[in-house]
């Protein structure tokens, strides 16, 4: 790695992503471990490193069991989302909870939702997504399976699986699964006109699987099929060690005066774009421009797949007003040689514009091998989704869909219950435990 990238990050972590086999270690090497040297201070969980993951979350707070899978009343996640102070919130209950087109929304700070709590297999949510518009922020190992609800082509069913969005901020979603958008799946977002102080920042996005955003599907513009987008005047946004599968486009996009890293993802099949900095001029028409995105792309690894365009670059833009860091990457094409780094409209930057103090990346060579191993909710007990996906990646296959129908549909599991001991104290090292059990 070009040593510019670390002048002035202040003491390295290491980020111990190892190359792997397809199964997981005994001892999970997925997680963001601390050096000895490394910034002391609360992290969100143990190992963890990026914007926001200082954050104390629900520490000290509240224990709220869930323990029905409706999608509203007592004992649901979103009874659990609503109550008031500092919480973190466990699962008696694994399954699939249907949100019937009723999207949650967490306002409330100071919350750590531990889906490694939940018996196997786990809490999966399906035809609803979930608007994070608060601070303190930790998800972990929670899955979103949102799709078209049975809604028509182009009926304006526009839906994000999952957004962090106005004023939201110290957020850290970790370990998760989004798939089947019709709008976004994860997003970072905000009221952009605003300016920074009224959109999303200090968010990091790791060891996620952000797949098959629907291409074909219910909104209003047609095709879509979009993986995150960290819009305009959003900043400091970690993108680390997640699998980008089969969408489109913005895997990730960063708009005007975004700032951020994209380091050690694997990008599978993108469409017409893979990484995209820049903004649209015509967006801002009688508005004061708030400047161009810089962002840090470090340790990533794009490989075609069958809907890929031709001439695809790793980071491109498509405006002409994109500033990009790039070192260590892997762009390969369908026959295995080496595709653009970057393309027209993007300028490469001689040194990172930004960094996380603690970030050391996995060299690009290894990311494949261990994102397949280790992104997404509980790896060790994925869902019949997530391992078609990463079995598919293996074997070089799969594609773009415009209905989950096309590939099975809506998950239905029988709800399992278990009863969960919560220790009087030591929650964090009980939580960081069952997270271990299921990385």
């Amino acid at each position: 790695m070009n040593k510019s990238i670390l002048a002035g990050t202040g003491a390295l972590a290491l980020f111990a992503l190892v190359a792997c086999s397809s199964a997981p270690s005994a001892t999970p090497t997925n997680v963001l471990t601390l050096a000895d040297d490394a910034p002391v201070g609360p992290r969100a969980f143990p190992g963890a490193v990026g914007y926001g993951s200082e954050t104390v979350a629900g520490r000290g707070g509240r224990v709220i069991k869930v323990t029905s899978l409706a999608s509203e009343g007592p004992g649901t996640l979103r009874a659990a989302l609503e109550v008031r102070g500092p919480r973190v919130i466990v699962f008696e209950v694994g399954g699939v909870i249907d949100l019937d087109k009723k999207d949650l929304a967490l306002r409330e700070p100071f919350v750590t939702i531990a889906g490694q709590t939940a018996p196997s297999p786990g809490i999966t949510l399906i035809r609803g997504g979930m608007y994070i518009g608060t601070h303190d922020v930790i998800m972990r190992h929670v899955r979103f399976r949102i799709g078209d609800a049975g809604a028509a082509r182009k009926s304006g069913f526009e839906r994000d699986v999952s957004i962090v969005g106005k004023n939201a901020y110290n957020v850290v979603v970790d370990h998760c699964s989004f798939a089947w958008g019709t709008d976004e799946n994860l997003s970072v977002s905000g009221e952009r006109y605003d300016g920074p102080a009224g959109t999303a920042r200090h968010v990091t996005l790791s060891n996620n699987i952000i797949a098959q955003g629907l291409y074909d599907g219910p909104h209003t513009k047609g095709r879509h099929s979009m993986g995150t987008l960290i819009h305009d005047n959003v900043q400091e946004v970690a993108v680390i060690g997640n699998l980008y599968a089969h969408n489109n486009d913005r895997n990730p996009w960063f708009k005007a005066n975004g700032t951020g890293v994209v380091v050690n993802n694997f990008i599978y099949n993108p469409g017409t774009w893979a990484v995209r900095v820049g903004y649209n001029p015509k967006e801002w028409e009688g508005r004061t421009l708030p400047g161009a995105p810089s962002i840090s792309v470090v340790g990533n690894v794009l490989q075609y797949g069958v809907n890929t365009a031709g001439n695809v670059a790793l980071v491109g833009s498509g405006f002409n007003n994109g500033n990009a860091y790039v070192d260590d990457n892997i762009a390969l094409d369908r026959n295995g040689r080496a595709a653009a780094q970057t393309g027209p409209g993007v300028t490469r930057l001689q040194s990172a514009p930004s960094w996380v103090a603690g970030l050391s990346p996995l060299p690009a060579s290894a990311v494949r091998e261990a994102v397949l191993a280790h992104a997404g909710a509980r790896p060790r007990d994925r869902d019949t989704v997530d391992a078609r996906l990463v079995a598919d990646i293996r074997a070089g296959k799969g594609a773009r869909i415009d209905s989950q129908d096309e590939v099975g549909g809506y998950p239905t599991v029988a709800p399992v219950v278990r009863r969960l001991d919560v220790p009087v104290t030591g929650v964090d090292e009980w939580l960081a435990r069952l997270a271990r059990e299921v990385e």
